[in-house]
């Protein structure tokens, strides 16, 4: 039999979470099988990678808490169930650590070379690497940690250099100068999507560019006065009549003397500025094509340090910003500078040290994506790939749409290198999956291999294929191939989620999921992005110390609909852990009221309380069953918040209490009987959510049992729906808390039994209500209790309500002093009134308005609404007392 002794009377989070996973994790329940269940379908997901060197953010614990769910509700489904963990390279990112790291110790990179550097690379790679999936543990993934990858494991790497060398093969990786994001403190190229544009206010310089021939000259407006020194001509567009007869004309390069034709284009916007553009192919990338266009020379001007380079003439050697300045002075004395406007622009910048991005024209390896982008367009378009919420296809498609061909290659040193040798001999560019010993085509050793690295995102591309085993035609990829859903972050559906789709089709011929889980950013409180500067950072490890994780799953949950951002609101832990606490005192009171429990007894019928919470409880298992097929993860967690707590703890436990303590042992033994029923189903449908609370109250449950995770999920019972149970319970409760609402508000001591009058015209109703009167005694404290189906005087003295078409009426002589009453409320509401004006004085203040923090000002309005109701509530009490 079960024990309520056995059951701490405190729940301890950290000695239940401490002892379950490893329990899970030993008896192999994670672990996907290799072969499904007859008649069930299979679901797989692959994790996306965290960076191996990082640590667990809030925005992991979401992600990887909606993961675990759907994991491990369609395990306890009995799917054939494989959640692939893993962890990501993390090319700049960890280089940079590791280079950090070094510089405590006087060195650099170069000081150690290539070879040794990747050694101490992977070195903190294996001292580091385990945090984060430890931390994924006492997070509760139970995801198959036998199947872990790493995006440089030995069957990765060959995935990697397998499609490189394909698509080589295809013409759709190519070598060639483009104009690249340079970040000169990373010192390496990023792709487009690595750049995050920001809002600046800068100046908009006008310069005019004198003819050569011919008085006169065009003045241009530029942003970037220090990149003019590599301009190679000025654009107009063509149709623009103010500069339709200089077309073909030259002019003078201020500072430099070079001569620059003026040329057409109808890139040029003749609203912008002057109409007139000046043009710096090395600098910019639009022009850049409008340079490819017209056959201008790119001179390049600055360099990958950020420097001006020998081509700037006499600024060889400053500093960008400095060239910038003294540009603009040297424009100035001479005469070139004409004017100077404030203008705010959006700025590129690194996503990972947020330096300021440099467009530099450089040799580099690209993906040709429009042959890849078709296909993917394609499937999302003939519902093949599924977005939820849908909103963002359009966000894909628009970005598939417009895509520009994508520079895979990285100057680093840690990550996939290229599988490129050039031979030193004749010139041979030789790809291939193996390392070549000699050149195909002169048979010299003399080979040396391509220096840069593979992006970060070209291996993560091939994440859901690779992992399971390809370019080997596996089992794995037989059984869970294309993967069920892809669950991510609305900010990595361009770097991670469009590229998986276009390599998926290429090399699987499917995509790689059939549906995409979109959520939202974690943000804090006010809606900020958490991070370093703003010091708002919330470490989730510090949390599930103080909370534990099923506390920090359940919140993250709640509340949170797909797609959307989610506020942490500290508080809300507060009340998560007060959920985790009813659920286990429920649980101590129900194994308390076991111990003469017997599954086999006689037992009485059903009462009406039965009859509801069970139909409830039937309810309940449909809705939370529909609302994660919908992935309305959110809305399934409050579904069985509201019914636990409000409806199984403070309504059918106290209804059911008459009956456990009563010498009827039928009637026992029904309470008993449905008690556990909605406690055991209760758990199993909490279990996705709040994995570790509910394993250790299941095994203290009546008869032997195996893990709940393995337990079947619970299935729909529409012969359990009883919906006159349900309308007859809706009305009972709406009366006692009417009743009790009245007593609270008279202050009516809680003990004390009162005389209650209800009116209640339907014979329904009061057939209904006469069933109640138990109901209404031990939960209304009402006795007596009369039934009336008119009145014709209503009760003198008497506190009166209307519910549900009842006129409930609670005769007050003799339970209150109403004089005394009188007084305390007048009191209560002068304290009120004053504290109200003390409020309004403030906001009245244009001061403290405009000067004061937006949240202060927030709460004092809150709190001047949360008075204004005080009060009105008051002056309606002393109303009702001063008319008797």
């Amino acid at each position: 039999m079960p024990s309520a002794v056995s059951l701490p009377s405190v729940y301890s989070p950290k000695e239940v979470e401490r002892k379950w996973y490893p329990v899970w994790e030993k008896a192999g329940y994670f672990c996907g099988p290799r072969e499904k269940a007859a008649g069930r379908p299979t679901f797989s997901i692959v994790m996306p990678p965290p960076n191996v060197t990082g640590s667990l953010h809030l925005g992991h614990a979401l992600d990887n808490t909606l993961q675990d769910i759907l994991v491990r509700w369609h395990r306890m489904r009995g799917d054939a169930t494989l959640w692939i963990p893993g962890t990501d390279h993390a090319g700049i990112a960890t280089q940079a650590r590791v280079e950090e790291e070094l510089a405590k110790e006087g060195l650099s990179k170069y000081d150690l070379g290539r070879e040794e550097f990747l050694e101490r690379v992977w070195a903190w790679k294996e001292q580091y690497g385990a945090r984060i999936t430890q931390q994924l543990r006492r997070l509760g993934a139970s995801c198959d940690w036998s199947r872990e990858r790493f995006t440089m494991d030995e069957g990765c790497s060959r995935a990697v250099r397998e499609v490189f060398v394909r698509l080589f093969e295809k013409g759709l990786i190519y070598r060639g100068n483009y104009i690249i994001n340079w970040c000169p403190r990373c010192q390496t190229t990023i792709s487009d999507i690595e750049v995050e544009h920001q809002e600046e206010a800068g100046h908009l310089w006008y310069i005019r560019y004198p003819f050569k021939d011919r008085p006169g000259g065009i003045v241009v407006a530029t942003t970037r006065p220090e990149t003019m020194l590599g301009d190679t001509a000025v654009a107009v567009h063509p149709d623009d009549e103010r500069y339709c007869q200089y077309i073909g004309a030259t002019l003078i390069l201020p500072l430099v003397n070079r001569e620059i034709p003026v040329i057409a284009d109808e890139y040029v916007d003749p609203n912008f500025g002057t109409g007139a553009v000046k043009i710096t192919p090395a600098h910019d990338p639009n022009d850049f094509e409008i340079g490819q266009r017209h056959g201008l020379p790119a001179v390049t001007v600055i360099g990958k340090d950020a420097a001006m380079t020998a081509e700037a003439g006499p600024y060889a050697g400053m500093e960008r910003y400095a060239c910038r300045r003294r540009v603009v002075e040297d424009l100035e004395r001479l005469g070139y500078l004409v004017k100077v406007e404030e203008h705010a622009h959006a700025v590129g910048h690194c996503y990972r040290c947020d330096t300021t991005i440099e467009p530099l024209v450089s040799p580099q390896w690209f993906v040709r994506m429009k042959p890849l982008a078709e296909p993917a367009i394609r499937a999302a378009r003939e519902g093949r790939v599924r977005f939820v919420p849908e909103r963002f296809t359009k966000i894909y498609l628009n970005w598939l749409e417009n895509i520009r061909d994508w520079c895979i290659s990285r100057q680093l040193w840690w990550g996939h290198r290229i599988p490129v040798w050039y031979c030193q001999q004749c010139g041979e560019v030789i790809c291939s999956t193996a390392d070549p010993e000699e050149c195909p085509s002169c048979c010299s050793t003399a080979l040396e291999q391509d220096p840069d690295v593979l992006d970060t995102w070209f291996s993560s591309a091939l994440w859901p294929f690779s992992t399971m085993g390809w370019p080997e035609k596996t089992r794995d990829l037989e059984l869970y191939y294309p993967t069920s859903v892809l669950v991510t972050g609305r900010d990595i559906i361009f770097f991670w989620v469009a590229r998986m789709i276009f390599m998926g089709l290429e090399f699987m011929e499917d995509v790689p999921f059939r549906e995409v889980l979109i959520h939202g950013l974690v943000l804090d409180a006010l809606g900020r992005k958490m991070s370093k500067s703003l010091g708002n950072g919330v470490d989730p490890m510090e949390v599930i110390d103080e909370y534990g994780a099923d506390t920090l799953r359940f919140m993250l949950v709640t509340g949170n609909t797909p797609g959307n951002d989610l506020r942490f609101h500290p508080e809300r832990l507060e009340s998560t852990r007060n959920f985790c606490n009813k659920i286990w005192n429920a649980a101590r009171f129900v194994l308390l009221n076991l111990k003469d429990y017997d599954p086999e007894r006689e037992r009485a019928p059903y009462t009406l309380a039965d009859r509801w919470i069970l139909s409830r409880l039937a309810g309940v298992v449909e809705q939370v069953s529909a609302n994660l097929e919908e992935y309305e993860i959110g809305e399934a967690a409050r579904v069985i918040y509201d019914f636990f707590w409000d409806e199984f703890c403070d309504w059918y436990i106290e209804l059911a209490k008459g009956r456990l303590y009563s010498e009827d042992p039928a009637a026992k033994a029904t309470a008993q009987h449905v008690l556990v029923e909605v406690l055991e189903t209760s758990l199993k449908l909490l279990h996705p959510f709040m994995p570790f609370i509910t394993e250790e109250i299941w095994h203290h449950l009546p008869g032997e049992r195996s893990s709940i995770m393995v337990s079947p999920w619970p299935q729909a019972r529409p012969e359990s729906r009883d919906a006159e149970a349900e309308k007859a319970m809706t009305l009972i409760i709406e009366v006692i808390r009417a009743i009790r609402n009245l007593r609270s508000e008279m202050r009516v001591a809680p003990g004390r039994k009162a005389r209650v009058l209800l009116v209640a015209p339907s014979d329904a109703t009061r057939r209904i209500l006469e069933e109640a009167r138990e109901y209404l005694t031990n939960l209304a404290r009402a006795e007596p209790v009369e039934l009336a189906a008119a009145l014709e005087e209503p009760p003198v003295k008497a506190a009166t309500a209307v519910t549900a078409g009842v006129e409930i009426y609670l005769p007050l002589e003799g339970l209150v002093d109403f004089q005394k009453e009188i007084a305390r409320l007048e009191k209560e509401l002068t304290a009120v009134q004053r504290e109200l004006e003390q409020v309004r004085r403030k906001l009245a203040k244009p001061d403290f308005v405009a000067k004061a923090p937006e949240e202060v000002v927030a709460k004092e309005r809150a709190k001047e609404k949360e008075l204004v109701g005080k009060g009105e509530t008051l002056a309606g009490r002393l109303r009702s007392l001063r008319g008797f």
